[in-house]
C-alpha cells in the first residue's frame, strides 16, 4: 500500500471529514497569543489527541509532574470516549481542567482544530500507533512540543516520517518526548551507567521478553463500520498496532538498543497466530521470535506472547564477559549491585523531564531514537509474517511498506489477511 488515494493524497493530507463541532472552532477562532510557553508565561496548556485511557492517563501524568500544566483541549475520533476523558480529568485534577464544549473536538481530523488553537504549547498524542506519524507531523508544523506514546509508526514509511518530525522539531526548537518511560526510570538509568562503565565487562549478548496473557477485546455492534471498529479494536489490526510485537515489546527492544548503544544490523523472526484465531482477533499474530544481531556478530534473542493461561515474563537480560545485569536494577558477577534507591512513578518523570526542557530552553528531542527502536520491532513483525531476513539498511532505505489507509474515511475498510510466513510477499 502507497497510502495515496486516487488523487495523489498522502496520509499528511487533509481529509474532510472534521466534525461539526471542529469546523465551529475554526471559525470561531479558537486561539490566542502563545508559542512554546502561552502568553509569555511558562504555563503548559495541554491538548490531547487520542483520549483513551494511555492518552487520558498521560494528560493526568503532565499535570502531576510539574507546576503549572493545564489541560486544555481534547480529540478523539469518538464523543464517547472525549466524554469518558472529560469525566476521568476532572475527577482526578479537577483544578488543572480548563476544557471547554468548544475546546473538544471529533472526527477523522479533528485534531487540526485542536492543533489551531494558538495557546496550546504542550501536544499528548496517544491515538492509535498507525495515527501518530500523521498527528506528530501536523503537530511540529504548528509548533507544538509533544509527549508521544510508544510505539511511533507501525511500518517503515512512518518511521521515516517520525523522522523526518524529529528533525524538523530540532529546527524550531521543539520537543519531542516518547512513551518509554524505562529511559526516565531511576533505575534503569543508574544500572545503564554501570553498564556503561565495565561493570560486567564486554557485552557479548543479551535476551528480552514480553510474554503475558490476553488483553481488551471490544466487539463489533450492529452499525459499527468497518473503520470505526479497527480504530475502537485497534490493538488488533496491523495499520492500527503495528502488532504486539511492535505496540508493546518495543519497550524491551529499545532497552537493548540502550544497553549496547546501537542499532541491530540484522533480524530474522518467527511467529504465529496460535489462539487468538476469532474475527475479533483481526489480523495479527499472538507470539513472536526474534534473533537481533548487533554489530560485531552479538546477538539478542526475543520473546514476546500475549496468550491466556502462559507463563509470563517481562524483562531484558544483558550478558557481559565479566557478569549480567537485568534492567530493572540489578548486575549479577564480581561487580553484584541491587538498586535500592527511590523510585520515583517513571511515567510522571517522562513529563517532568519533557517540561524541565522546555522551561529551561534546552528541550529534549527523542523523536529519531525512537522511531529507530520501533523500526527493529517493526522488522521483526515483517521478518516473521514473511519468513525472511532482513537488514536493517533494506528496512530503513528501501522498504515501501505503508499500512496506513489509502482513504481515511468512516465506512468500508476489509481487513488484511492473517499474514503466511513463506507467502506474504516482503514490501
Amino acid at each position: 500500500m502507497t497510502g495515496k488515494d486516487e488523487n495523489g493524497l498522502t496520509r499528511r493530507d487533509f481529509i474532510k471529514t472534521a466534525s461539526a463541532a471542529s469546523m465551529a472552532a475554526l471559525v470561531a477562532g479558537v486561539s490566542g497569543s502563545g508559542g512554546r510557553c502561552a502568553s509569555g508565561s511558562d504555563t503548559i496548556r495541554v491538548g490531547v489527541i487520542g483520549c483513551g485511557g494511555r492518552g487520558t492517563g498521560a494528560a493526568i501524568d503532565a499535570v502531576n509532574s510539574s507546576p503549572g500544566v493545564e489541560i486544555a483541549a481534547l480529540y478523539d475520533p469518538f464523543q464517547d470516549r472525549v466524554d469518558g476523558c472529560l469525566k476521568r480529568l476532572r475527577e482526578t485534577v479537577p483544578a488543572a481542567v480548563k476544557v471547554t464544549p468548544e475546546t473538544c473536538f471529533t472526527g477523522l481530523d479533528g485534531y487540526k482544530a485542536l492543533l489551531a488553537i494558538k495557546t496550546i504549547n504542550y501536544i499528548v498524542t496517544a491515538a492509535p500507533p498507525g495515527f501518530r506519524p500523521l498527528h506528530l507531523d501536523a503537530a511540529v508544523r504548528a509548533g507544538k512540543n509533544v509527549f508521544m506514546e510508544k510505539p511511533v509508526a507501525v511500518d517503515p514509511v512512518g518511521v521515516r516520517s517520525v523522522i523526518a518530525s524529529s528533525e524538523l522539531a530540532a529546527k524550531k526548537g521543539l520537543a519531542i518526548v516518547a512513551g518509554t518511560q524505562r529511559r526516565h526510570q531511576r533505575s534503569y538509568i543508574e544500572l545503564m551507567k554501570r553498564v556503561r562503565d565495565g561493570a560486567i565487562g564486554e557485552l557479548v549478548g543479551g535476551q528480552c521478553y514480553w510474554n503475558q496473557g490476553d488483553l481488551w477485546v471490544i466487539e463489533r455492534t450492529p452499525g459499527m463500520s468497518d473503520m470505526e471498529w479497527q480504530c475502537r479494536n485497534w490493538l488488533y489490526f496491523s495499520w492500527t498496532s503495528g502488532d504486539h510485537i511492535v505496540e508493546q515489546h518495543v519497550h524491551n527492544i529499545d532497552v537493548m538498543n540502550w544497553a549496547f548503544d546501537a542499532l541491530p544490523v540484522k533480524v530474522m523472526a518467527m511467529g504465529g497466530r496460535q489462539v487468538r484465531t476469532a474475527p475479533e482477533y483481526g489480523n495479527i499474530f499472538d507470539h513472536f521470535a526474534v534473533e537481533f544481531e548487533y554489530p560485531g556478530g552479538v546477538r539478542v534473542a526475543s520473546q514476546c506472547r500475549q496468550i491466556k493461561g502462559c507463563a509470563e515474563r517481562v524483562e531484558e537480560k544483558i550478558v557481559g564477559t565479566k557478569g549480567h545485569a537485568f534492567g530493572y536494577g540489578e548486575i549479577g558477577g564480581p561487580n553484584a549491585w541491587k538498586f535500592e534507591g527511590d523510585e520515583p512513578n517513571p511515567y510522571v518523570a517522562e513529563h517532568a523531564d519533557l517540561i524541565a526542557g522546555i522551561r529551561d530552553g534546552k528541550p529534549l528531542n527523542e523523536g529519531r531514537r525512537i522511531a529507530e527502536s520501533t523500526m527493529c520491532a517493526v522488522m521483526g513483525r515483517m521478518s516473521a509474517y514473511t519468513g525472511r531476513a532482513i537488514s536493517w539498511d533494506w528496512a530503513m532505505n528501501a522498504s515501501k511498506l505503508d499500512l496506513f489507509p489509502k482513504k481515511l474515511e468512516f465506512g468500508p475498510h476489509p481487513v488484511d489477511p492473517v499474514a503466511v510466513p513463506g507467502v506474504t510477499p516482503l514490501v
